[in-house]
Formats: C-alpha cells, sequence, structure tokens
C-alpha cells in the first residue's frame, strides 16, 4: 500500500500528511491492550457487577420495559440493523424506511395528531424543540414568553430554561391549574404533561381554547403507554404532542438511548425537527419510502435556524415499532390495562392499610402522604432494593411497569408499612376498584392502530420473517464497506456490543440512588479518562446524546465561561464556508452571529486575521473543523487559533474527523479550548441506520466550571457554574457508553493509535489507485490526504452529463453504499474508509470507481445514449432486470452483474429503482392510513 502511495513506509506517510508542528509525541494515556476482547470483558464485568438492579417504581419518563426476544436477537443485536447509516439513500434503505413509517403512524394513532417524525433524541429535548418550532410558527415579537406547568417533570423543565435563554424567550413556570391563560398575551405558547409527573390526568381542554383565542400553542408531553387507553391530546386541543416511546421495549439503560417523539399537524410539517419518512414513486412507478422534506431548518436556513436537529433514533424507534408489531393493537391494550391494573391495586391495598393516597385520575404513578420525612421513607425502601420518588417533604409517589408483578404490590405494601407508613383505619382508596380501567372521562373511546400491521402478526415465526424481510432491502455493513466521508462507518465489534444487553446495564434507572450505581459511575468515570487523553484536555461531560448535541453543548460552554468573565457581549462566531448545516445551527441556537470565512482551498490567514481583527470586540469562538472538511491537515491550525484568542475569543473543534487525530494529535494540540466527539463514528458505536449516536465534551481547565450540569441527578464532572442541562438525563445516553470504553481496553494504546494511522493509510491508498481516472479535490502541499478524500466530478459533468447522484446509484449495482455526495464540494464524492476495511475491500470499491469511470466514457464517445444507460437508470432492481422484456441498449449482465465479486459474493438487489425525490416533496403521505 505504500509502495502505491509513494512512501517508504507507515511512518513516513504519518510524516507527510500531519504538520510537524501538531504531531503527538505523548502515549495515549490508555490501557496497554493486552487483555484482549475476554480479558476487557471479564473487567468490565467486574466493574458493572457493583450496581445494584433494584426494583424500580420511581417513574419519570422512565420505565421497565421487556424487550421481546425475537426483536433483541433480530434486530437490537443483528448487524443487519444497528450498522446501517442514516437513509439518505433511499433505494438501499427501504427496510428501515418502512419500519419508521410504522413508528410515525404509531405515534400518529397514539396522539391522535396528523404527522409525527421519525424520532427525536428525548423527551427533555422533544419539548425544547417544539418550543422553538411553536416559536417560529407564532412569529411574533410581541409574543416571547412561554408556559411551563410545574407539574412537567423537572429534567424536561431543565432542558426549556438552557433552551430558551438564548432564544430570548421568558419562561413561565407555575400551576396550570390557577393560571388566568386568557389574560397572557404575550404567550407563545405552553407545555403541560399528561399524565404529570405526579401520575394524574388532566383535562387541559380550557387552556388550549384560551391560547388558541390568544393566537398561542399548547404542547403536551405524554405517555405513550398511557395513550393505548386514555384519550389523545388531540382531543382537548393540542397543537403539539411530545414524549418518549422507552416503554415500548427499549431498557432503561440508566437514561438513554430510546426515541423520542414529535407529532403535530400538517401545516407545521414544514417547521419540524428532525427526520420524517414519506412516500413516493421509483423510476418504473412502484411505491418507494425516502427521508422527505430533506432540506429543511439548518440544511437551508443555516443561521437562521432555530434546530440543529440532523439525525433520529432510528435503531430504537425500530424497536418501538416492532414492539408494537409483535404485540399487536389488543397485546399494547393488555400491557396497558395491567400497568393500570397493578397501579389501582397499589392504591386499593395502600388505602386498606390505612395510607393517604392522592386523589384524582391516574395511570400508573399513585402518590402517598406518608405523614413523615418521605426522604427518610425512600431510603428505608432503597435499603430494600425498591426505587420510589420523593415528590415533597412528606409525599412519594409510586410508578408501575410491565415488568412489575401482584407480588412486587404486596412486598411494596409491606415496606412501607415497616417504614411506620399507614394508620389503623382503612382510607377511601380502600375501596378502589381494580379492574385495569382508567377513569371514564379520560378512556379513549374512538377507534385507533387499525392499520394491518398492528393486528396481524401473532407468532414470533411471523416477526422473524417480516424483520427478514425488511432487513433484506438494506444494505449495512454486514454486506459491503459503507465509504462515507466525515461518517466513519467502522467496525462495530461484537464483544463493544454485548455488554448492552446485560441486565446491570439495561434495567438501570438515570434516577437510583448513588449507592447503587457504582458500576456505572466508575466505568463512566473510566470513559471520560480516556477521552481526556485522546483529546488533550482537562475535563469531560458525557451528557450531549448526538453530534448536534455536543456542538451546542460546547457554545453554551464557552457563552457561560465569556459571561462569567463580564463579557457576555461576545456574540460572534466565525464558522469556514465548508462546515456541515449544524455548524451554524448549533450557533445561532445559542444566540451568536454568524460570520463566514471561505475555505475551499484552505483558509487564508491573513483573511481570517483581518475578520477576527474586525470583530475583536465581540468575538465569542471559531468553530473548525480538524482535519478540516476539505479532507485534510490545515498546517496553519495553530496560528489560527492563536489569533482568536488574541482577539478575545475560544475556539471550538467539530470532532467529526477525530478519527484522524487518534494517538497522532489533538484538539488541545492544535490549540482549541473545547471539542465534542461522535463516540458513534471516532469510538465505534453503531450508526443504527441513523442513530444512536453520543456527543460528548471535552474542554480545557477554565471551561471546565460550566460543563452541563442537570437538576435530579448532579453528575461529578458538572461545573460549579453550569451552562444547563442538554439532554433529559445526567448521563445522556449512558446505556453504550461501554461500546467506546470497551474499544479504548481491548485496543489500548497503541491499537487506538494504529486506528487513527490505518484510516489514513487506507485513505491515501485509496485516493493514489483513483488518482489517474477522476479529479482529487485539493490535499495538502505534499498531496496527501488524511483519513477520507474528495472526488470532484465537475469536468465529468460537463462532458458527459453525468453527475454525482448518477454514480452515487450506480455504485449501488455494485454492492456499495456511496459515499458521502456533494459536500463539502460540489459534485463530489467523499469517501472514507476508516481503518476496519482490509485491502481486497478497499481494491473492490477502487476497481467498481474505475469500471464505472470506463462506463463513463462509452457515453462520452457516444456508445451509450446520454439519457439510456447504466448510470442514468441505476439502480437496477431484480424485477427490471428479469423482466421479460429489456429494451436498453446495455446488457442484463451489464445492470446487474459488472463485476466479478458479485457473483463470488452474491448479489445485493435494491428492492426499488430511483427514487422521485421532487414527487415525494410535494405529495406528502407520512403514515399508513389504511
Amino acid at each position: 500500500m505504500c509502495k502505491t502511495i509513494g512512501v517508504k513506509d507507515l511512518n513516513a506517510l504519518m510524516e507527510e500528511a500531519i504538520p510537524a508542528s501538531v504531531r503527538r509525541e505523548q502515549e495515549l494515556d490508555l490501557p496497554d491492550g493486552t487483555l484482549g476482547e475476554s480479558g476487557a470483558l471479564d473487567l468490565l464485568k467486574k466493574m458493572l457487577s457493583k450496581n445494584v438492579v433494584a426494583k424500580n417504581y420511581i417513574g419519570m419518563g422512565y420505565h421497565g420495559s421487556h424487550l421481546p426476544g425475537p426483536i433483541l436477537r433480530n434486530l437490537l443485536e443483528n448487524p443487519g440493523w444497528y450498522t446501517a447509516y442514516t437513509p439518505y439513500q433511499a433505494e438501499i434503505s427501504q427496510g428501515r424506511l418502512e419500519s419508521l413509517v410504522n413508528f410515525q403512524t404509531l405515534v400518529c394513532e397514539l396522539t391522535g395528531m396528523e404527522v409525527a417524525n421519525a424520532s427525536l433524541l428525548d423527551e427533555g429535548t422533544a419539548a425544547a424543540e417544539a418550543m422553538a418550532m411553536i416559536a417560529r410558527a407564532v412569529n411574533s415579537k410581541s409574543k416571547n414568553q412561554f408556559f411551563i406547568s410545574e407539574a412537567v417533570h423537572p429534567q424536561t423543565i431543565d432542558c426549556l430554561k438552557t433552551r430558551a435563554h438564548y432564544f430570548g424567550m421568558e419562561l413561565v413556570i407555575g400551576d396550570h391549574s390557577k393560571t388566568d391563560f386568557a389574560s397572557m398575551d404575550k404567550l407563545f405558547g405552553a407545555l403541560v404533561q399528561y399524565p404529570d409527573t405526579k401520575g394524574r390526568f388532566d383535562d387541559y381542554s380550557g387552556i388550549a381554547q384560551a391560547l388558541h383565542k390568544n393566537g398561542a400553542y399548547l404542547t403536551v408531553a405524554a405517555d405513550p403507554l398511557s395513550l393505548v387507553v386514555a384519550k389523545p391530546p388531540s382531543e382537548f386541543g393540542a397543537d403539539v404532542v411530545v414524549g418518549s416511546m422507552q416503554r415500548f421495549g427499549v431498557p432503561m439503560w440508566f437514561g438513554g438511548p430510546s426515541a423520542a417523539y414529535l407529532a403535530t399537524s400538517k401545516k407545521q410539517v414544514r417547521r419540524m425537527p428532525g427526520r420524517i419518512i414519506g412516500e413516493s414513486v421509483d423510476r418504473l412507478g412502484n411505491p418507494a419510502y425516502r427521508l422527505t422534506l430533506q432540506t429543511r431548518e439548518q440544511h437551508i436556513r443555516l443561521d437562521k435556524a432555530t434546530s440543529n436537529v440532523c439525525t433520529a433514533q432510528v435503531l430504537l424507534a425500530n424497536i418501538a415499532s416492532m414492539y408494537s408489531v409483535y404485540h399487536r393493537k389488543d397485546g399494547l391494550q393488555r400491557i396497558a390495562k395491567k400497568v393500570h391494573g397493578l397501579a389501582q391495586l397499589f392504591a386499593s391495598e395502600a388505602g386498606k392499610a390505612g395510607m393517604a393516597v392522592g386523589t384524582g385520575a391516574f395511570f400508573d404513578t399513585v402518590t402517598v402522604d406518608t405523614g413523615k420525612s418521605a426522604k427518610a421513607v425512600v431510603e428505608a425502601l432503597q435499603a430494600k432494593q425498591m426505587n420510589m420518588r420523593v415528590l415533597d417533604d412528606t409525599t412519594v409517589s409510586v410508578a408501575f411497569d410491565e415488568t412489575h408483578l401482584q407480588e412486587d404490590v404486596h412486598a411494596l405494601i409491606a415496606a412501607l408499612k415497616e417504614a411506620g407508613v399507614g394508620g389503623s383505619s382503612p382510607t377511601a382508596a380502600a375501596s378502589m376498584a381494580v379492574n385495569g380501567e382508567i377513569d371514564n372521562s379520560f378512556a379513549r373511546k374512538g377507534p385507533f392502530l387499525e392499520q394491518k400491521i398492528f393486528n396481524s402478526i401473532s407468532s414470533e415465526t411471523e416477526l422473524m420473517r417480516y424483520m427478514m424481510t425488511l432487513q433484506k432491502k438494506d444494505l449495512a455493513l454486514d454486506t459491503s464497506m459503507i465509504s462515507l466521508g466525515s461518517c466513519t462507518m467502522k467496525l462495530n465489534s461484537v464483544s463493544s456490543l454485548a455488554p448492552c444487553s446485560w441486565p446491570e446495564v439495561t434495567n438501570m434507572h438515570p434516577f437510583a440512588p448513588e449507592s447503587q450505581t457504582a458500576g456505572y459511575r466508575e466505568m463512566l468515570t473510566s470513559l471520560e479518562q480516556y477521552l481526556i487523553s485522546c483529546t488533550g484536555f482537562d475535563a469531560c461531560s458525557l451528557q450531549p446524546t448526538s453530534g448536534a448535541s455536543g456542538e451546542y453543548a460546547g457554545l453554551l460552554v464557552i457563552r457561560k465561561y465569556l459571561e462569567a468573565k463580564g463579557e457576555g457581549h461576545r456574540d460572534v462566531c466565525i464558522i469556514p464556508r465548508s462546515a456541515h448545516g449544524t455548524n451554524p445551527a448549533s450557533a445561532a441556537m445559542c444566540g451568536m452571529e454568524i460570520k463566514w470565512i471561505e475555505d475551499s482551498r484552505g483558509m487564508d490567514v491573513s483573511e481570517f486575521k483581518a475578520l477576527c481583527a474586525e470583530y475583536k470586540d465581540r468575538l465569542a469562538c471559531l468553530m473548525v473543523t480538524y482535519p478540516s472538511t476539505r479532507a485534510f491537515f490545515e498546517d496553519n491550525i495553530q496560528e489560527i487559533c492563536a489569533t482568536v484568542h488574541e482577539n478575545g475569543g475560544q475556539v471550538y473543534m467539530d470532532g467529526a474527523n477525530m478519527n484522524a487525530q487518534l494517538g497522532l494529535t489533538s484538539p488541545g494540540m492544535i490549540g482549541a479550548d473545547v471539542c465534542h466527539l461522535n463516540l458513534h463514528k471516532t469510538f465505534s458505536i453503531p450508526h443504527g441506520g441513523g442513530g444512536p449516536g453520543l456527543g460528548p465534551i471535552c474542554a480545557k481547565k477554565h471551561l471546565a466550571p460550566h460543563l452541563p450540569g442537570h437538576c435530579v441527578v448532579n453528575p461529578p464532572t458538572a461545573g460549579s457554574d453550569p451552562a444547563g442541562a442538554v439532554s433529559a438525563a445526567p448521563w445522556g445516553q449512558a446505556g453504550i457508553a461501554c461500546i467506546p470504553w470497551m474499544f479504548c481496553t481491548m485496543l489500548g494504546k497503541q491499537g487506538v493509535l494504529d486506528s487513527g494511522r490505518y484510516s489514513i493509510l487506507n485513505a491515501n491508498y485509496m485516493k493514489s489507485r483513483l488518482e489517474p481516472h477522476f479529479d482529487i479535490a485539493p490535499t495538502n502541499k505534499n498531496n496527501r490526504c488524511a483519513h477520507e478524500f474528495i472526488m470532484d466530478f465537475s469536468d465529468i459533468r460537463k462532458k458527459s452529463g453525468i453527475v454525482e447522484e448518477d454514480i452515487a446509484k450506480r455504485l449501488q449495482d455494485y454492492g456499495f453504499h456511496a459515499p458521502t455526495m456533494s459536500w463539502p464540494v460540489p459534485h463530489s464524492l467523499m469517501v472514507e474508509p476508516t481503518e476496519s476495511e482490509d485491502k481486497a475491500e478497499l481494491d473492490r470499491f477502487c476497481d467498481a470507481m474505475i469500471s464505472i469511470r470506463k462506463e463513463i466514457a462509452k457515453i462520452e464517445s457516444g456508445e451509450w445514449p446520454a439519457d439510456d444507460n447504466p448510470l442514468k437508470n441505476a439502480p437496477h432492481t431484480q424485477k427490471e432486470v428479469c423482466a421479460s422484456e429489456w429494451n436498453h441498449c446495455y446488457s442484463r449482465e451489464e445492470a446487474a452483474f459488472p463485476a466479478p465479486w458479485l457473483l463470488q459474493r452474491g448479489k445485493y438487489w435494491p428492492t426499488v429503482a430511483r427514487v422521485d425525490n421532487s414527487l415525494g416533496d410535494r405529495k406528502l403521505k407520512l403514515r399508513l392510513e389504511e
């Protein structure tokens, strides 16, 4: 490989690719890598065994659930599902797109709303997204207030406080039952919980009417399992409904990941955050799913965006979707009635034991006035491994879920009595009926979930085959390499993933007492130290739940730091033109004014210095990606960072390309102050078809006091003057943190270093093989790229009419996922092979591209017509190739089997032909109707 590149050895390549001034000499402070897979698993098992898996009755939006075995084995633990990428290439993503349409349909049916997205990150941030969305919908300078019921979950209120601050919104938090909404003409919206954080149902129709008269909107945070049996929020006037689908088969995982949802009316669809799946048709007129309205929010509005969400929780949304398919409508109803029945049984037995039970309609949560210190009662039950919630000085709440049994209720009552709760005379709750039927005034009456998919599968065999049918429609890493530039689709090793299914990982409530979570905390602290070493920084927060969430958190920390210094007026953020769309969106959400800098051939230092000097009194930060999004290490990065500091600003580094830095350089060395890390890229968490992700931030010492905190359980990394919560859970998506921990522990310092070295080797090798055939975008002065490179098709486009999309779709016929298309260079493909692919796979991809170049030559010469050739017609489906008629000038073999390995390794068939994107945007069909 080095011979092909033209270097003596790997060390020589590193010297030519990475500027000497930023090359790292110090070893990574990681394990020595001698444990191997089994040793690392044993060590982690001992660590996590320190967790105490207690009976949880805490609730607050996190509940025990049963993940059905067929879904565990055939979806969560199946690389055909967890290694797939975000479904930008619709033709090779039809399986998970169908499953996500099921998810959107499920959410619409439960909430009664017209449209839903394909999931968001968590309930707290989904509520914040809803707030921003309706503010944009109202679009009134005179309306800058947002009301939040004090009966909303506290972690959700925490997230809303953070989000509202730099949007210039005034939050009004109070008792919704005592608020005169009709007189509050400055409100653009309100948020209520259904059932609320104390477990009570309330009729919000009067609030909705008052808000609507004033041109404001009502958002409802709703528990979806309760909506199986309870009146949907649409029936009392909700405009937006948000929540978490966690209890639909997704483990608690100490806070995440799980799929949140947002549902609203059709008129808001172009303002909705996140991904939306819709139906269009393909080239042959057949129905086909695709991502709808892809160029919304940050992709088109950039510095005017109100959301930076660029992905979803696809793997978890698919679990929730399949959970509903598996149980069917009648099964979901049985589960909901069982849960409510357990709550009724508890209330009845508590009443018989003389306990003062809260009144009102409820679903799964019951409150008890203990008549004594609620904290002491809760601690007494924690000693018996029963966790409940302190509501106030004397009141506790108890929440039930599908994992609880009748004997749990009786054990809980006995423990409360032993703690001195109750009296000699029964209370009113003693006569409560135990029948699983909720209060009639809140009961769901109308038909719902009538679609065939939620009422037809009645055996594990059928479910297994349905999931396999969908899986075979998608191309994931189990088929071939996915060379997406800036996305780092590397191996997700089985040993890294195995702990995600351990009970001491899955069954932990994020608000469980510290005495029960020692194993989790030790593992998370260890991971933080690994990341600190890799970045060369001093502190780390694991709370951000995605790369975009990490961007937002990092910029919040900078703003908080500047405010603490008395320089809160600094609000200018400089961003290179090549930046991902989430960069300006994140800056806009932090109230910053974006100033762009051209970097098509690398950043011009003199121009950059002039821009910094122009805004020296207002400069807050630079957002920079390193290696640059243009795919090489810039020589002058330290000078650029120093210039920012000289002008009073801070440097935020986007960690999207961190895979090229591992052990070779670091954000701390180049002069950055804070960075986010995409653990679903560099540190090997699976992409899951478009989520989950994990985007922690690392920072220098001076920024550490401002790392995110949490109002319920404050993590040890939280600063003394925190920027605010950016996620609903204290450690974000802690349940998948064991994956990067295993990655670092198994590989050790040398293996992690080699990950970076081999990713640069693989990219330069492929670039060298393809340079004679394609134009390569400018690289560094030594003609070396970093871990990715860009092929520019502008000249091919002019000569042949073949565009980058044609090449991307033709690659599907060769059995490959297309590289990143049309970004950051127009008319290009950006290729990132990662360190995980062997030379044979790299050569197969290069051979495919060279073969495609020969096909283009036939079009340029006129041998093939410009409008009827394998590229313009790609991809070719099995149905088309096997049809009795074939009216193309090229053969069926040329269409479907253009390379020898397709016969040797097996042919992947796209299940639809090229999808009509514009039709799907014009005629929105976003859910199942039948």
